[in-house]
């Protein structure tokens, strides 16, 4: 395994590797990004709202929301007023997942932390509803928005944090490619607890090779008539 380049200033100090044509990124448009399996446009009080109260509420335990800052709603007019208040936010910027063919919203996502002249943003507050959850719809949601950040917009460093007693949501973001940078510990008091966050991320540099493991797992010959997965994501990797 090669060695990385050592970069020095005049001064002999070890420096990061230069970047002479780096430009702040443009910040992420608010048009839809579509699939094969799923869409996403911006997320709409009138046209999402009371669909996805009622995914949502498929969840009969209500296991959804442990982890997230937001949530459960009592009622749809609850959630209608929650998404009112976000719909025209800049950060984050949230997006309805939606079902191709049935144009059903399953779910949603957001990009925030955006920092264009560093070239780095996150995605989170990700709810799916059962209908979403462990589907295939659902890694290209995430591929999509991957794909935005880095081909489109031209971002370097592309973000995912969770709470830490999060295990579902670690074992996604390993599997979709994420690394592991460490913990921060009492990051956050949410719902009356303190929340310790696990940091995850991907590099503009990692991402050629992610695109074309998601690529080829996304591919239909990846799936059986029954809509089994072939092979895993990870095995393309």
């Amino acid at each position: 395994m090669s060695e990385l380049p050592v970069h020095k200033n005049h001064l002999g100090q070890v420096i990061g590797p230069p970047l002479p044509h780096w430009t702040p990124r443009p910040r992420p448009p608010r048009t839809a990004m579509r699939g094969r399996l799923c869409q996403l446009e911006l997320l709409d009080a009138a046209t999402h709202a009371h669909a996805l109260h009622e995914a949502y509420g498929e969840d009969a335990s209500g296991q959804n929301w442990t982890y997230l800052p937001y949530g459960p709603f009592p009622s749809p007019e609850a959630y209608v007023e929650w998404v009112r208040a976000r719909e025209t936010g800049d950060d984050p910027i949230f997006y309805a997942i939606l079902l191709a063919g049935s144009g059903r919203p399953v779910g949603v996502g957001s990009y925030l932390r955006i920092d264009p002249e560093m070239g780095s943003l996150e995605v989170g507050s990700l709810c799916y509803s059962p209908a979403l959850q462990r589907s295939a719809a659902s890694t290209e949601a995430m591929y999509l928005m991957m794909r935005r950040a880095f081909d489109e917009l031209g971002y370097r460093r592309y973000e995912w944090k969770c709470d830490s007693l999060n295990a579902p949501s670690r074992r996604a973001a390993e599997r979709l490619g994420f690394r592991y940078e460490g913990t921060f510990r009492q990051m956050m008091v949410l719902k009356q607890r303190s929340r310790d966050s696990a940091w995850y991320s991907i590099l503009d540099s990692e991402w050629p090779a992610l695109r074309t493991a998601f690529e080829r797992w996304l591919d239909p010959g990846n799936f059986d008539a029954t809509g089994a997965q072939r092979a895993r994501l990870e095995d393309f990797r």
